[in-house]
């Protein structure tokens, strides 16, 4: 399927211009939590600051305001802050939240339900459970808040996978076709390569501040392909102390230890830019890698290793999903709602996908995609994973419980030394024992 008439016929007078938020469809008259009643009327919405997230926001707004002169809808990037979490919690604190926010952490929705900044998709509209899991299928399961109802939009999925430079690995004595990476030992193996060879500083340097979001890149795509798929918190209980975990513990803190990966904050961008820069010979990375390392480094993907080896094809990952967020100070929710089933129409998603290199989260992507993957067959790979991805669990104090984690994992992992059992089996009780 390719784009329609919709995105090659744009005029100037539908281009975005950014206003005021009081003015476009959200106020700060009412209460956190209220709705405001299923009206229609401009709308303000914001996306990531992404450079290709902009570029899809901006064409998909032109597209509806052509067609709907008396639904406006008005975008910009998510206002600068230390993180988009807090600066979307600093807004719904204020009454000020845009109608939309198109990237929506799903780690962050218990807290910003516990606000209430978000609307309840499932009894606010009608149609929405039938949209919502007609698109997604049983992904959307794994979005439910503890009430069972969707306070959000599934949108993009990001499955991660292990790149790796092609040029260092071969220098390594490495085969850059066919590498060797399908279990822990082939891993170690290729970064001990890697460093006797000097061809790059590390073998893989993944976030080492200590931001509980920074387990999103090590520790949890490892141990969600090495035990199938088991998400960090479970029926309530820490998974991350159990025989599974620990085997993925040990690899990482083996990796400090041998001075493979490096505990030092990186100076530069610590999610793209280690790999991108040719610091790392290895990086983990969602499809959305691929335009941060074009023209800079040459490069293939594999998916994450486990203790003995999974099939590709069995393979569980992280998801680094993105997901669309209905904030409570919208006036105009209805024009809102009917903007956001716009946006993740078939034409809208596929051009998300050709434009970003990021997969919708829906049932068809392989379809759907059938002829941008023929085009780039490089992307098959991360399509085929779509169904296996597993996100963050839904839980109340997650950021809290996450944290705990990556406390002990500064302690007992990045040190290069620290009796594992202890450290996380303390860990896990410290977890178990919060609240939510």
């Amino acid at each position: 399927m390719k784009r329609g008439a919709r995105w090659a016929v744009l005029t100037a007078a539908a281009a975005v211009v950014v206003l005021p938020l009081a003015a476009c469809g959200s106020g700060d008259g009412d209460e956190p939590g209220s709705t405001q009643g299923l009206g229609t009327g401009p709308i303000d919405i914001w996306y990531s600051t992404n450079e290709q997230e902009i570029a899809w926001g901006e064409q998909v707004v032109q597209a509806w305001n052509a067609e709907h002169a008396d639904q406006q809808v008005t975008a910009q990037a998510i206002p600068a802050g230390s993180s988009s979490e807090d600066v979307i919690s600093a807004s719904i604190t204020a009454g000020n939240t845009p109608c939309l926010v198109f990237n929506t952490a799903p780690a962050a929705v218990p807290a910003f339900q516990k606000q209430g900044g978000l609307v309840n998709l499932s009894a606010t509209f009608d149609d929405a459970e039938d949209y919502i899991t007609g698109r997604s299928g049983a992904a959307a399961d794994g979005f439910r808040s503890a009430d069972g109802d969707l306070y959000q939009l599934p949108w993009k999925t990001n499955p991660f996978m292990l790149y790796y430079n092609k040029t260092v690995f071969e220098a390594a004595g490495l085969d850059p076709e066919n590498p060797q990476l399908a279990t822990y030992d082939d891993l170690l193996a290729a970064a001990s390569a890697i460093q006797a060879s000097g061809a790059a500083d590390y073998a893989i340097y993944p976030p080492a501040t200590a931001d509980y979001t920074n387990v999103n890149f090590d520790f949890y795509p490892f141990f969600l392909a090495n035990s199938g798929g088991t998400q960090l918190i479970e029926d309530g209980r820490a998974t991350f102390a159990g025989d599974e975990a620990l085997e993925t513990l040990e690899l990482w803190q083996t990796m400090y230890a041998e001075g493979y990966a490096s505990a030092e904050a990186y100076s530069g961008d610590m999610w793209a830019g280690p790999f991108a820069d040719g610091v790392a010979a290895m990086g983990i990375a969602g499809p959305w890698g691929a335009g941060q390392f074009d023209g800079k480094v040459e490069y293939g993907a594999v998916p994450i290793p486990t203790a003995d080896g999974t099939a590709p094809e069995e393979t569980a990952t992280f998801a680094d999903s993105k997901n669309v967020g209905l904030y409570s100070a919208c006036q105009n929710q209805q024009t809102a709602w009917d903007f956001l089933k716009f946006a993740t129409d078939d034409e809208n998603d596929l051009a998300l996908l050709e434009t970003t290199g990021q997969f919708p989260t829906r049932t068809d992507v392989p379809e759907l995609a059938a002829d941008f993957l023929a085009e780039q067959p490089f992307f098959e790979a991360f399509a085929a994973a779509v169904p296996l991805a597993v996100d963050v669990p839904t839980v109340d104090g997650l950021a809290e419980k996450m944290q705990v984690f990556r406390d002990a994992w500064g302690e007992a992992v990045q040190s290069g030394s620290g009796d594992l059992p202890t450290a996380f089996g303390a860990a896990a009780t410290t977890v178990d024992g919060l609240a939510g």
